[in-house]
């Protein structure tokens, strides 16, 4: 079992996690730092309980918006659109390549 200390908001906490997972915790980790870093600014020092319930409404808010089809806070919707013609583009030009690579391997 893995272990590694994240901090949010100046606070450390001791996380367990599965072996090699930690790389992965500590960016998580980051994601809320920050959130908790921009609450602190903007409204001053709370306690640990109200600092995560806020926290985590923010994320859900952001989820949320996801979910209903807005873009992510800094992310203009031109931008996402952009980056789903591209990716099905790239979709198109690995399925064509699938496809030739079965042509060239059948029985004739």
């Amino acid at each position: 079992m893995g272990r590694v200390t994240i901090t949010i908001d100046k606070r450390e906490y001791a996380i367990a996690c599965d072996d090699g997972q930690e790389g992965h915790i500590i960016k998580l980790s980051r994601v809320l730092d920050e959130k908790a870093k921009m609450l602190s600014a903007s409204i001053g020092i709370v306690n640990e309980n109200m600092m995560l319930a806020m926290v985590g409404l923010l994320l859900a808010d952001e989820l949320q918006d996801i979910k209903n089809g807005a873009a992510p806070a800094g992310i203009s919707p031109d931008v996402l659109k952009n980056a789903d013609a591209e990716t099905a583009k790239q979709i198109d030009g690995q399925t064509a390549k699938i496809k030739n690579l079965i042509d060239s391997i059948k029985p004739e």
